[in-house]
């Protein structure tokens, strides 16, 4: 049974662990630096197996060599932006904490395929992925496909239909200059354009931008982990399932696009390798500016980064 470590246990990282244990994608470690929590959920979790019918056997633990022989390594552990802290505290304190992390998949899981979920995910999937070393195809984030789930959900309520019959796409950065594209987003095959007025579509970009911190606005003391739990299971099933499924993540890219040596939300397709292959679409003068613009916002910050 394939082996999948979630590094990380708090909301997203637990409701991560939760949902690969439902979906019996295999076997899972749960693992924090904080004592006793990684334990606790993950007998709470092995006691709902019996009522939920899974046979996932799901372990917690504090110490990383419970890591080896992972398949696959999701990385959620980090800490979320608080009042009164700048984006360079932030990038500081998390590339510190992904450095170590990365540090132990490298020397216990090496033939892992990595997820990075932690934020600035574009720039701590790049810490990750110097940090440990690994071949690029190896190491990606999960961006677009919560932001695309994000973007289908607003349009199934503006439509009022099934949110299963739209397909969104939102490629770029994950965070203010992500760009989620209307041309490229359908419901049963249906552009999106032919459905509603650009008006209501810019209004719906918006909110997809802002999605993040309108639920954080919301819940006052934390942040979405529903979504982004689900988001990241979908990439673990493709990679183990080797499934080949195309998704929007945060992929390095070596030309693609016209961008080397970063990571950006591009269409990838996922298989047991990790990146199987960058899906390079032909964008439009205006969709390229922005992409352009998301690209030069994570260059800034890697060079901000290198700077600390």
């Amino acid at each position: 049974m394939p082996k999948i470590t979630v590094i990380g246990a708090g909301a997203v990282g637990a409701t991560t662990a939760q949902r690969i244990a439902e979906k019996e994608l295999g076997d899972v470690v749960l693992t924090d630096i904080v004592e006793g929590m990684p334990q606790g959920k993950a007998l709470d979790l092995m006691e709902a197996g019996q009522l939920m019918g899974y046979d996932s056997n799901i372990i917690g633990t504090n110490d990383y060599k419970d890591i080896e022989g992972s398949d696959v390594v999701v990385i959620t552990a980090g800490i979320a932006r608080k009042p009164g802290m700048t984006r360079d505290d932030l990038l500081r304190i998390n590339s510190n904490i992904i450095r170590d992390v990365s540090q132990n998949i490298a020397k216990y899981a090496p033939d892992s395929v990595i997820i990075t979920v932690t934020n600035p995910l574009d720039i701590m999937t790049y810490v990750s992925l110097k940090t440990t070393g690994f071949e690029p195809n190896r190491v990606f984030g999960m961006s677009g496909v919560l932001d695309s789930g994000r973007f289908a959900a607003f349009i199934a309520m503006e439509l009022g239909c099934s949110v299963r019959d739209i397909n969104a796409m939102v490629l770029g950065g994950h965070g203010d200059t992500m760009v989620p594209l209307p041309r490229f987003t359908t419901v049963s095959g249906v552009p999106i354009t032919e459905l509603m007025p650009g008006s209501t579509i810019q209004r719906l970009v918006d909110r997809t931008i802002n999605g993040g911190a309108e639920i954080v606005n919301l819940l006052k003391t934390g942040s979405a982990f529903y979504a982004p739990s689900a988001s990241v299971t979908n990439m673990v099933e493709a990679v183990l399932k080797n499934t080949g499924r195309i998704m929007p993540v945060c992929a390095y890219l070596n030309g693609e696009y016209g961008y080397s040596d970063i990571y950006l939300g591009v269409p990838a397709k996922l298989g047991r390798e990790g990146i199987a292959k960058v899906i390079e679409l032909k964008l439009e003068a205006n969709e390229k500016k922005s992409m352009d613009n998301s690209a030069n916002a994570v260059i800034s910050g890697i060079t901000a980064l290198n700077k600390l």
